[in-house]
């Protein structure tokens, strides 16, 4: 169709989801490069092949040439080397999702859309089949020793802190807690992995990345008690971090996999939370009945 009959905003509109075109090749053609020789390459650089014909189909409506922009390149870059391709490749999925959503508005008048939204489609499907990360396997571990960590040692340091009342006292039985629990925990899921696993995944790495999770997250659970002599700023403190470690975590892990965010943040939340009030009372119950002053 000939570029002046399209109205300004028409333009304006075709023009934004050509760029997106521009910008996905731009981005899956980056991550192919990084993957080198692994397998999964091909299979992205087909699919920015694809991204590249979806954006020559915008250009011959717009009469425009685009260039991607360099700022969000390097940020699905980065993007994927620190959290994984599958997390920015279904990242990069959602925005593609919602172009698909504004396509729909011009189909009456531009059939020829259509196609563009049924290779979109296959897009998706080649992406799912495709992906085999290695941290995606063990994300079970990583919950693990995540969630083990938030419930176990949130609930603990509640409870220390209405026993103690003390932040380096609390800081120290906590770290102490922690690690111990971590080295359990670990050495539990090596056996675990050992007994039952499939053989699809290596209980010794299945073991460090629980380990590794849990001394982490009780790193950050610890800190505030080292950092302020309040122990009720340092049990708050540590409630907001606990917060922002499911939100993010959960985010991270409902979008790589294609699970319910909603759902998986309120059960881990209340959980984790519903653990802590009940240490709370607890640790309060303890230090009145049995009367300890430290």
């Amino acid at each position: 169709m000939p570029e002046t009959v399209l109205s300004p905003e028409l333009r304006a509109t075709f023009l934004a989801f050509q760029q997106d075109e521009v910008d996905s090749n731009a981005i899956y053609t980056t991550i192919a490069d990084m993957l080198g020789d692994d397998p999964n390459a091909q299979i992205i650089r087909s699919i920015a092949a694809e991204e590249a014909k979806h954006a020559a189909r915008w250009e011959a409506l717009t009469g425009k040439k685009l260039k991607p922009s360099r700022l969000k390149v390097l940020l699905f870059t980065l993007t994927a080397k620190i959290l994984g391709i599958t997390f920015a490749i279904k990242r990069l999925e959602l925005g593609e999702s919602e172009g698909q959503e504004g396509y729909k508005a011009v189909l009456s008048d531009f059939p020829e859309i259509q196609a563009v939204i049924d290779e979109e489609s296959a897009h998706e499907d080649a992406l799912i089949a495709m992906i085999d990360e290695e941290r995606l396997k063990y994300a079970g571990s990583v919950v693990l020793g995540l969630n083990d960590a938030l419930v176990e040692l949130t609930g603990a340091l509640a409870g220390f802190t209405f026993a103690f009342q003390n932040t380096r006292l609390i800081a120290m039985t906590g770290l102490i807690t922690g690690i111990s629990a971590a080295f359990s925990m670990a050495s539990s899921e090596y056996l675990s992995q050992r007994s039952e696993g499939d053989g699809s995944v290596s209980p010794v790495k299945s073991a460090l990345y629980t380990g590794i999770a849990y001394i982490l997250t009780v790193a950050l659970l610890v800190l505030p008690f080292f950092l302020t002599t309040n122990f009720l700023l340092a049990l708050g403190i540590t409630l907001i971090i606990v917060v922002l470690i499911i939100l993010g975590f959960n985010y991270y892990l409902c979008t790589a996999k294609d699970l319910p965010f909603r759902r998986h943040f309120l059960e881990m939340f209340v959980v984790s939370l519903g653990v802590t009030l009940l240490s709370f009372v607890v640790g309060v119950l303890v230090k009145k009945f049995l009367g300890v002053e430290i």
